[in-house]
């Protein structure tokens, strides 16, 4: 076990519950002193330290002594690849990769930033999937698009699958070469 991971996960779970270590050492039954020292990591909890935190923290042990940050490059082009399933259905598209993404968050490497841009990517792409046929047809019907057909709306809708496909294989190579992933148009939904 690295306690330097144990003491930053320690101090980031209690942080996000909005505990102070008082209220930590006190829901524990650990002394202050002990929660300050596991923080700095300059001791060693024992295992009846670590059930106290984690019941305090209302987690289970492992994710106190499990947080060591991998890399798992498979990982992240499987998440990236999931996001195909926007071809059966877009919302798919968003839906599986936050799975995915969500259940090894903060412990793969680049995850983090690979998940939001692809999730916030794929929120873009179904947004505009659905709204630029409907204003193309709604400008046709007003008369600023006359000549626009049904077709060249199943064509502009064809296009947009393709692009959205392109940017997914096309990061997919760059996450296989360690290059930083890039999606293009993505509005922040997620930060």
């Amino acid at each position: 076990m690295n306690n330097n991971y144990l003491a930053i996960r320690l101090k980031k779970l209690r942080n996000q519950r909005g505990m102070s270590q008082e209220a930590l050492a006190d829901e524990s039954g650990l002394s202050l002193r002990t929660i300050q020292r596991i923080e700095n990591n300059s001791t060693n909890p024992t295992g009846e330290s670590l059930k106290r935190l984690s019941n305090a923290l209302s987690v289970n042990p492992d994710e106190l002594i499990d947080w060591t940050i991998k890399e798992d490059k498979k990982y992240l082009v499987f998440l990236n690849l999931s996001s195909l399933t926007f071809l059966f259905f877009p919302m798919l598209g968003i839906l599986v990769p936050f799975i995915l993404w969500t259940s090894k968050k903060d412990k793969i490497k680049n995850i983090n930033k690979l998940g939001r841009d692809l999730i916030n990517f794929e929120i873009t792409w179904t947004i505009l999937l659905f709204f630029i046929p409907i204003l193309f047809l709604f400008l046709s019907k007003i008369g600023i698009l006359e000549n626009l057909s049904l077709n060249m709306i199943f064509t502009i809708t064809g296009l947009m699958y393709i692009i959205n496909l392109f940017y997914i294989l096309w990061n997919m190579l760059r996450i296989s070469n360690d290059q930083s992933v890039m999606y293009y148009p993505k509005i922040k939904f997620l930060r």
